[in-house]
Protein backbone atom coordinates (compact mmCIF):
# COMPACT_ATOMS: atom_id res chain seq x y z
CA UNK A 1 0.00 0.00 0.00
CA UNK A 2 1.29 3.44 -0.91
CA UNK A 3 0.03 6.55 0.83
CA UNK A 4 -0.43 9.92 -0.84
CA UNK A 5 -1.62 13.33 0.29
CA UNK A 6 -3.97 15.01 -2.16
CA UNK A 7 -5.33 18.57 -1.93
CA UNK A 8 -8.79 19.20 -3.40
CA UNK A 9 -10.38 22.65 -3.13
CA UNK A 10 -7.89 23.56 -0.41
CA UNK A 11 -8.68 20.50 1.75
CA UNK A 12 -5.99 17.85 2.30
CA UNK A 13 -6.83 14.16 2.06
CA UNK A 14 -4.56 11.24 2.87
CA UNK A 15 -5.21 8.40 0.43
CA UNK A 16 -3.93 4.81 0.53
CA UNK A 17 -3.54 3.09 -2.84
CA UNK A 18 -3.00 -0.63 -3.06
CA UNK A 19 -0.72 -1.85 -5.81
CA UNK A 20 -2.12 -4.76 -7.83
CA UNK A 21 0.08 -6.86 -10.09
CA UNK A 22 3.62 -6.23 -11.31
CA UNK A 23 2.55 -3.78 -14.05
CA UNK A 24 0.76 -1.53 -11.54
CA UNK A 25 3.78 -1.34 -9.24
CA UNK A 26 5.52 1.19 -11.47
CA UNK A 27 2.45 3.34 -12.22
CA UNK A 28 1.97 4.92 -8.72
CA UNK A 29 5.65 5.95 -8.61
CA UNK A 30 4.96 8.79 -11.05
CA UNK A 31 2.15 10.07 -8.82
CA UNK A 32 4.25 10.09 -5.62
CA UNK A 33 6.16 13.22 -6.64
CA UNK A 34 4.69 15.56 -3.96
CA UNK A 35 7.32 16.19 -1.32
CA UNK A 36 4.66 17.17 1.22
CA UNK A 37 3.82 13.58 2.15
CA UNK A 38 6.89 12.91 4.36
CA UNK A 39 6.35 16.19 6.24
CA UNK A 40 3.08 14.98 7.78
CA UNK A 41 3.87 13.55 11.20
CA UNK A 42 0.33 13.04 12.54
CA UNK A 43 -0.04 9.49 11.23
CA UNK A 44 2.49 6.73 11.85
CA UNK A 45 4.31 5.56 8.76
CA UNK A 46 2.93 2.34 7.32
CA UNK A 47 5.76 -0.18 7.73
CA UNK A 48 6.43 -3.13 5.51
CA UNK A 49 4.24 -5.89 6.91
CA UNK A 50 5.97 -9.11 7.90
CA UNK A 51 5.15 -12.06 5.65
CA UNK A 52 4.67 -14.35 8.65
CA UNK A 53 2.09 -13.92 11.34
CA UNK A 54 -1.67 -13.77 11.61
CA UNK A 55 -3.34 -11.17 9.44
CA UNK A 56 -5.87 -8.74 10.89
CA UNK A 57 -8.34 -7.88 8.12
CA UNK A 58 -10.99 -5.18 8.07
CA UNK A 59 -14.40 -6.73 8.81
CA UNK A 60 -16.16 -3.92 6.86
CA UNK A 61 -15.41 -0.71 4.95
CA UNK A 62 -14.56 2.34 7.02
CA UNK A 63 -12.10 5.02 8.12
CA UNK A 64 -9.08 4.32 10.34
CA UNK A 65 -9.87 6.70 13.20
CA UNK A 66 -6.90 5.92 15.44
CA UNK A 67 -4.63 3.36 17.05
CA UNK A 68 -5.09 2.03 20.58
CA UNK A 69 -1.60 0.50 20.79
CA UNK A 70 1.78 1.55 19.39
CA UNK A 71 3.21 -0.09 16.29
CA UNK A 72 5.46 -2.95 17.44
CA UNK A 73 3.66 -3.38 20.77
CA UNK A 74 2.91 -6.77 22.31
CA UNK A 75 -0.82 -7.45 22.24
CA UNK A 76 -3.09 -10.10 23.72
CA UNK A 77 -5.89 -11.96 21.98
CA UNK A 78 -9.14 -9.88 21.93
CA UNK A 79 -7.28 -6.69 22.97
CA UNK A 80 -8.61 -3.61 21.10
CA UNK A 81 -5.86 -2.36 18.77
CA UNK A 82 -7.48 0.25 16.51
CA UNK A 83 -10.67 2.21 15.96
CA UNK A 84 -12.49 1.82 12.64
CA UNK A 85 -15.32 4.27 11.92
CA UNK A 86 -18.20 3.01 9.82
CA UNK A 87 -21.57 4.69 9.34
CA UNK A 88 -20.64 7.40 11.90
CA UNK A 89 -19.94 4.76 14.59
CA UNK A 90 -16.56 3.98 16.16
CA UNK A 91 -15.76 0.26 16.26
CA UNK A 92 -12.89 -1.25 18.24
CA UNK A 93 -11.01 -3.82 16.17
CA UNK A 94 -9.39 -6.49 18.34
CA UNK A 95 -6.31 -8.66 17.99
CA UNK A 96 -7.07 -12.20 16.76
CA UNK A 97 -4.12 -13.66 18.72
CA UNK A 98 -1.22 -12.85 21.05
CA UNK A 99 1.92 -11.37 19.52
CA UNK A 100 3.69 -8.24 18.28
CA UNK A 101 1.57 -6.01 16.04
CA UNK A 102 2.75 -4.40 12.81
CA UNK A 103 0.21 -2.00 11.30
CA UNK A 104 -0.32 -1.89 7.53
CA UNK A 105 -2.57 1.20 7.49
CA UNK A 106 -2.30 4.79 8.66
CA UNK A 107 -4.66 7.03 10.59
CA UNK A 108 -7.15 8.65 8.24
CA UNK A 109 -6.99 5.87 5.65
CA UNK A 110 -10.20 4.58 4.12
CA UNK A 111 -10.31 0.78 3.92
CA UNK A 112 -12.58 -1.76 2.27
CA UNK A 113 -13.76 -5.12 3.59
CA UNK A 114 -10.83 -7.58 3.93
CA UNK A 115 -8.16 -4.88 3.68
CA UNK A 116 -5.04 -5.86 5.64
CA UNK A 117 -4.97 -3.70 8.76
CA UNK A 118 -2.06 -5.34 10.58
CA UNK A 119 -0.04 -8.49 11.04
CA UNK A 120 0.45 -10.05 14.46
CA UNK A 121 3.40 -12.39 14.81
Amino acid sequence: MRNFIITVDGKRYEVGVEEVGAAAASAPAAVSAPAAAPARAAAPAAPAVAAKGEKLLSPFPGLIKGFLVENGAKVKKDQPVLVLEAMKMDNDITAPCDGVITFAVTKGSNVETDTLLATIG
